[in-house]
């Protein structure tokens, strides 16, 4: 005989497959929520740990800004001193020409002449005088231009002046003349022949 099967066995499997698909579905959701949350904290551990990186960057760049300003401020005070040497340098280098500038002042000047005003911008000297006669203030120049510590003399003004109270025939001259030093002198000849 024939056995039939009048249990709902077609429902019940319906129905337990549809409870394993949902099964199923609830693992993948768990797993895939499982996983997100694992990427987020992974992610969020990065970014943390470039934050820190970034951070030490940042405190490494100030502290090298720092030695930049310090070593900014060091080239500074540097070429300020180096700057105060050369004028010390140049002040002890000169001082002795004042002592030669006065001394080749009496040598040079001839006499029946004499000086009333001296002045002196860097290197050029203006000599102010009288003189008996023309002939004594080129006799001057001609000596001036002899001179080691004295040179390039330029007769600005020579003028007579009789209206003044003085000895007949003196003359008002005005010379500019360079003032020389023989030892750099001769220090740039050997350099610009070398």
């Amino acid at each position: 005989m024939a056995h039939i099967n009048l249990l709902p066995w077609r429902e019940n499997l319906r129905k337990q497959r549809k409870r394993e698909f949902y099964l199923q579905l609830l693992g993948a959701v768990v797993v895939a929520l499982l996983a997100l949350v694992l990427w987020h904290i992974q992610v969020t551990d990065q970014i943390g740990y470039q934050k820190g990186r970034n951070a030490f960057l940042q405190a490494e760049i100030a502290k090298v800004d720092k030695k930049i300003r310090e070593i900014r401020n060091l080239e500074k005070r540097r070429a300020e001193l180096v700057a105060r040497m050369n004028v010390i340098q140049q002040l002890q280098v000169s001082r002795p020409q004042v002592v030669h500038l006065f001394d080749e002042l009496v040598k040079t000047i001839p006499e029946g002449a004499y000086l009333d005003q001296l002045t002196q911008k860097d290197d050029a000297v203006t000599l102010e005088g009288w003189a008996q006669s023309n002939a004594r203030v080129s006799s001057y120049m001609r000596a001036i231009d002899e001179s080691q510590w004295i040179k390039d003399a330029d007769l600005k003004i020579i003028q007579s002046d009789d209206s003044k109270k003085t000895a007949a025939g003196m003359s008002r001259f005005k010379l500019v003349a360079r003032q020389a030093n023989p030892n750099v002198e001769e220090e740039q000849k050997g350099q610009g022949g070398s």
